[in-house]
C-alpha cells in the first residue's frame, strides 16, 4: 500500500490538517500556466476565515522555487472588486485584478459564475478564471475566460462536510468530461461500516470491513483511464465525532515531474501532453 502522507506531499496541492474542531472551509487549486514564456505553477486558494472570504495566491516556477506569494485580505474584498500589484522574484510585477460583484457562491468559498480574477505579467495573461468577459478600460484588452485560458487545472484540494454521503466534481484529463463523484459512509451505529465510492451512477470501490481497512489505496478506471484512489478514514471511526478522513485521487503523471521534463523536451512535445489531475478531499463529518 501507498503512504497516503507521502503521496500527498508529493501532489501539487499540499495538505495542511486545520486546527479547528470543524476544519476550515476551504478551496485550493493548482494551475499549470506559463511566466516569461515558461511553465510555472499558480496555487489559488479560497478560504472563509472569521473575519470574511479570503483569496491567497502564489506562483513557483519548475524547480518549486517562489516567484511571488500575496493574499487579498477579507476586508478587500468588502468592495468586492480591485487590483493588486506584487513584486515577482527575478523581476517585474504581477498585476491582480478580481471582480465578484455578481458572483454567485455555493456552500463552498469558491465562487461558482458571475466572477472573474485575471493575473498579468508585462500585458500577458498568466491566469484568468471565471466566466465574466471584461474589459479592461487601462489598455482595452479583452480579459479572456477561464475556458479561453492557456493555463490547465491540474490539482485541486477542498473541503466537503456531510453526515454519510460526500460528493465533489473533478475532471481526471484536461480534455475530458466532468464527472460527478459520491463518497458513502455510514459509521453511527453500524456494527461493521463500510465505504463505498461512486463515479456517476458507477460504483469503483467498495471497501468492507473498514474498521481493517481503514487506510488503503486501490486503481480504479474512469472513461478508460487509470486513476489511483487512496483513502484514509481513521478519525472518522476512531477519532472523534466530527473527524476528518482524506481521499485521494491521481490520475497521469504529477506536476513535478512533467515540469521536469519539459525543461529537456522540445516546447510543442510538452504542448501534446494530456495532463492528469490530482484531487484531495478532506472530508468532515457533522452531526
Amino acid at each position: 500500500m501507498r503512504d497516503l502522507t507521502s503521496c500527498l506531499s508529493q501532489s501539487s496541492v499540499q495538505v495542511a490538517q486545520s486546527s479547528s474542531s470543524g476544519g476550515q472551509n476551504l478551496v485550493q487549486c493548482a494551475y499549470l500556466a506559463r511566466l516569461r514564456g515558461k511553465r510555472c505553477r499558480v496555487t489559488v486558494t479560497w478560504s472563509m476565515v472569521s473575519m470574511g472570504q479570503a483569496l491567497s495566491i502564489s506562483l513557483d516556477d519548475y524547480s518549486n522555487r517562489c516567484l511571488c506569494k500575496t493574499e487579498v485580505k477579507p476586508w478587500l474584498f468588502s468592495k468586492r472588486k480591485g487590483t493588486k500589484v506584487v513584486e515577482v522574484h527575478g523581476g517585474g510585477n504581477l498585476e491582480i485584478t478580481w471582480d465578484l460583484s455578481n458572483a454567485k457562491f455555493g456552500a463552498g468559498p469558491e465562487p461558482l459564475e458571475g466572477f472573474h480574477v485575471a493575473l498579468v505579467y508585462d500585458l500577458e495573461d498568466v491566469l484568468v478564471l471565471g466566466d465574466m468577459q471584461k474589459q479592461n478600460k487601462e489598455d482595452g484588452r479583452a480579459l479572456p475566460d477561464a475556458f479561453h485560458s492557456d493555463s490547465v487545472m491540474i490539482a485541486r484540494k477542498e473541503h466537503i462536510y456531510a453526515k454519510k454521503v460526500y460528493a465533489a466534481k473533478a475532471r481526471f484529463l484536461d480534455i475530458g468530461p466532468l464527472h460527478h463523484i459520491s463518497i458513502e459512509c455510514d459509521t453511527v451505529g453500524v456494527r461493521d461500516p463500510s465505504l463505498e465510492i461512486r463515479i456517476g451512477k458507477k460504483r469503483v470501490l467498495l471497501v468492507k470491513r473498514l474498521a481493517w481497512n481503514f487506510r488503503g489505496n486501490q486503481t480504479i478506471y474512469v472513461d478508460g483511464l487509470p486513476v489511483e484512489v487512496l483513502w484514509d478514514v481513521h478519525e472518522w471511526l476512531f477519532g472523534s465525532s466530527n473527524g476528518c478522513a482524506v481521499f485521494l485521487f491521481q490520475s497521469g503523471q504529477s506536476m513535478e515531474k512533467f515540469l521536469l521534463r519539459t525543461c529537456s523536451q522540445n516546447e510543442k512535445e510538452a504542448q501534446a501532453h494530456r495532463f492528469g489531475f490530482t484531487l484531495i478531499l478532506q472530508a468532515w463529518k457533522i452531526e
